[in-house]
């Protein structure tokens, strides 16, 4: 599969979950979206000046000239650390209803059930497992992101740091929401990684224009179902299960 692949699932997950059966499972997550956002955009308007400021580096008064040129790219630098830690946060709490809807959509994909029926049991049952597995992703996520801070703090260089957290902004999205249906079917998170690696550019794909969906005010509090679901139809279109056997 090419990269223009993943756009194409995100945009057929966002028609699946508009399915009658999985209501339900869509509306758990966004609730717990839309309360959360909420809060957290509310904090980040009232401090957001500030951080960019600090961010800014100070410049000779005969260089003033150049800061209407920088700012900008400050201000997106702002805007993609904010995103990443929204989005950490976001899903750790979201985990076990991701994993559930994840279930319920390869059922309506593949046509037959070999999961368990719901019941908030079965749900609280699955809460230890999607957050250790989140916890995982912040271990491989937290070393990466903190090099990406520290880059962001020094003068000069820190002019590469947005492109770069684009980039791994991009993946992180990718291995974030495949690994729902790859940790459901038990799939290790080492190995899950090798597999992505092996689909790297329709990784990107998906992960580019889910990065882009959450990005984007409202629209990002319907796009994390319609990613997990997206990323569903990856797993079964690129042959996730083939992974399971090497």
């Amino acid at each position: 599969m090419s990269t223009l692949s993943g756009p194409q699932y995100l945009g057929e997950g966002l028609k699946l979950m508009m399915r009658p059966g999985l209501r339900l499972f869509v509306l758990l997550p966004l609730t717990v979206n839309v309360l959360l956002f909420a809060g957290l955009i509310g904090f980040a308007v009232s401090e957001f000046r500030h951080w960019v400021d600090w961010f800014m580096p100070s410049l000779p008064h005969w260089l003033d000239f150049l800061e209407y040129i920088l700012w900008p790219l400050f201000v997106l630098l702002v805007l993609l650390i904010l995103f990443f830690g929204f989005s950490l946060v976001a899903n750790l709490i979201a985990s076990p209803f991701n994993g559930f809807l994840a279930e319920k959509v390869e059922v309506v994909v593949r046509g037959k059930d070999e999961f368990p029926e719901f019941s908030w049991r079965e749900l609280a049952a699955m809460v230890p497992r999607t957050v250790a597995r989140e916890m995982r992703k912040l271990g491989y996520f937290l070393p990466r992101a903190i090099g990406l801070f520290i880059l962001s703090l020094i003068p000069g260089v820190n002019l590469i740091a947005t492109p770069l957290w684009l980039v791994f902004g991009v993946w992180m999205m990718a291995v974030q929401y495949i690994d729902y249906p790859a940790d459901n079917h038990k799939l290790g998170w080492h190995e899950m990684l090798a597999w992505l690696r092996s689909k790297r550019w329709s990784c990107m794909g998906f992960g580019g224009v889910t990065y882009l969906g959450l990005l984007i005010p409202v629209v990002n509090l319907v796009i994390m179902p319609a990613a997990v679901a997206g990323a569903v139809l990856f797993w079964v279109r690129e042959e996730g299960d083939k992974a399971l056997v090497k």
